[in-house]
C-alpha cells in the first residue's frame, strides 16, 4: 500500500460532514411518505434522488453523466485515463416504506470521496467513477438488479415488460420516461465490458444485526449469499373433524409442514456446527383461512421456503436433502407437498484480494472491523459475477433495514468512507 496515500489524512473534515448530511436530509425530505421513505424504481423518487447527487457533484466540479440504462455516473479522471478505472456505487431507489440510508449511504460515500479528492487538488492514480445504480431493489418491478445488470448486456426481452407493483404498466415505459434508451437496453448490447473496470466497491449499511450485537462499526464482506427460493410450496392431505379422526389416521398438513420445517431447522444447525455457510427461512405460513377452523384437521397449507449461503454447491445439496426429507413425511403422514421449482440467484464471492486489501486499510487506519458475508442481495453480486474483482464495505446500523427505521450513526458512516476512499486510491497495487 501506497503510505503517502494510506492516513488518515482523509478523516471527513467537519464542512464536509455538515454538506454529507445535508444531502441525506434532502433525499429524506423529498422522499419521506408519511411513514417512511418511497423512491420507486424507475419513478420519481428514484429520478430526484439522483438529480440530488447530480447537482451537488456538478457544484464541485465532477463529471456528471447518465448512461443508456439512465445510471447516473459521476466521474473523477486520474493520472491513466486509458486504464480500466475504479468504480463504486450502490442504488438510490429503496422498498416502500423502506430507510433512508438502505443504497443511498453507498451513493453518497463514493460522491464524498470524490469532493474530497477535488477539493484537495489530488488526482488519483486511475479514473474514479461513482455509480447511481437504477432498480437494485424488486418491490416495484419484481426483479432486482435491473441498472447494473443493463450495464453487462443482462436485460432480458420478458424484463423490459415487467408490470409496476400499483400501475401494472410495463418496466419499459418507466425506462423511457426516465430518459434510459430503451432501443439499446433492448438489444441487449453492453454498456460497458468487465475489463472496463479495474475493481467496484460498494459501501452499504449492514441489514441485520451482527455488527450492533459485535460492537464493530465497519465491515469487510466476504461474499454476497445466494439463495433458493419456494415462494408458492404447498402441502395437501385431507380435511377432517378435529375430534373424531385418530392421529394414526389422519393427513395432517399442518403437522406434516411442521416436521418439515424442524428436520430442515436439525439440518441447519448441523451444518453450521461443520463450519458452513446458510440461513434457512420460512417467511409465509399459513392455513386457508376461508376454511380453516379450530376443529378442522387442515387438509392444505401454504408456505415458502427460502436458504441462502455463499456456497453454490451446498444450496445444490440443501435443495436436493429438502426434496428428500418431503418424500420421507409424505410417506409417514399420507400427504403430499408440492414445492415448485426454485427460484435460483447465485451467490457472489468478493475477490480475495480485495477484501484483505480493505482489512489491511482497516489495520493501517486503526479502525474496528471485522470480515463477514452479506444476507441481502447486492449490485455487487452482478459485477462480481461478471468478473469484476468487487468488495463490500458495511456500515454498523441499528434496526435492521427495508424499515423506516434504520439507525446508521454518522460517525460510523465517516469512518466507512474513509476506508473506502484509502481503499479505491490503492485498489491497483493490491491487485497485481
Amino acid at each position: 500500500m501506497s503510505e503517502t496515500i494510506l492516513s488518515r489524512d482523509w478523516m471527513v473534515p467537519d464542512d464536509l460532514r455538515d454538506w454529507t448530511i445535508d444531502i441525506f436530509d434532502t433525499l429524506y425530505r423529498q422522499s419521506f411518505d408519511g411513514v417512511g421513505i418511497s423512491r420507486a424504481t424507475y419513478g420519481d423518487g428514484e429520478t430526484k434522488a439522483m438529480e440530488v447527487i447530480a447537482e451537488r457533484a456538478g457544484q464541485e466540479g465532477l463529471d456528471v453523466s447518465y448512461d443508456a440504462a439512465a445510471n447516473l455516473i459521476i466521474s473523477l479522471p486520474g493520472e491513466a485515463p486509458d486504464q480500466p478505472f475504479v468504480a463504486c456505487g450502490s442504488h438510490l431507489d429503496s422498498v416502500p416504506e423502506g430507510g433512508n440510508f438502505d443504497g443511498a449511504a453507498g451513493v453518497i460515500a463514493g460522491l464524498l470521496s470524490l469532493v474530497q479528492l477535488r477539493r484537495k487538488g489530488v488526482t488519483p492514480p486511475r479514473t474514479l467513477k461513482v455509480m447511481g445504480l437504477r432498480g437494485e431493489e424488486s418491490a416495484w418491478f419484481g426483479h432486482c438488479y435491473l441498472g447494473s445488470r443493463a450495464l453487462f448486456g443482462g436485460l432480458e426481452p420478458e424484463d423490459m415488460t415487467l408490470p409496476h407493483r400499483t400501475t401494472g404498466d410495463p418496466l419499459i415505459d418507466y425506462m423511457r420516461t426516465a430518459g434510459a434508451d430503451v432501443q439499446q437496453l433492448q438489444s441487449g448490447n453492453a454498456i460497458l465490458k468487465p475489463q472496463d473496470i479495474a475493481c467496484y466497491f460498494e459501501l452499504h449499511i449492514e441489514q441485520g444485526p451482527v455488527m450492533v450485537a459485535r460492537g464493530i462499526p465497519v465491515g469487510i464482506v466476504t461474499g454476497i449469499r445466494g439463495n433458493n427460493r419456494h415462494p408458492n410450496a404447498s402441502c395437501t392431505g385431507e380435511a377432517a373433524h378435529s375430534g373424531a379422526v385418530p392421529r394414526w389416521l389422519r393427513h395432517d398438513t399442518v403437522f406434516a409442514a411442521s416436521e418439515l420445517i424442524t428436520r430442515l431447522d436439525r439440518h441447519w444447525q448441523a451444518l453450521l456446527e461443520q463450519g458452513e455457510d446458510l440461513v434457512v427461512t420460512v417467511g409465509i405460513l399459513g392455513t386457508n383461512p376461508d376454511e380453516h377452523a379450530m376443529s378442522r384437521v387442515p387438509g392444505h397449507i401454504n408456505f415458502s421456503l427460502e436458504y441462502r449461503s455463499q456456497s453454490k454447491e451446498l444450496l445444490r445439496e440443501f435443495e436436493e436433502l429438502v426434496h428428500d426429507e418431503a418424500r420421507i413425511i409424505q410417506r409417514l403422514r399420507k400427504v403430499s407437498f408440492d414445492l415448485g421449482a426454485p427460484v435460483e440467484t447465485e451467490p457472489a464471492m468478493m475477490d480475495d484480494r480485495l477484501v484483505s486489501h480493505l482489512s489491511g486499510v482497516c489495520q493501517k487506519l486503526d479502525i474496528d472491523h471485522e470480515q463477514l458475508p452479506s444476507g441481502a442481495g447486492h449490485d455487487a453480486a452482478i459485477f462480481a459475477n461478471e468478473g469484476v474483482p468487487s468488495v463490500m464495505i458495511f456500515v454498523r446500523n441499528e434496526n435492521g433495514s427495508h424499515n423506516p427505521d434504520e439507525a446508521m450513526e454518522f460517525d460510523d458512516f465517516f469512518l466507512g468512507t474513509e476506508v473506502l476512499l484509502n481503499g479505491m486510491l490503492t485498489a491497483p497495487e493490491a491487485l497485481t
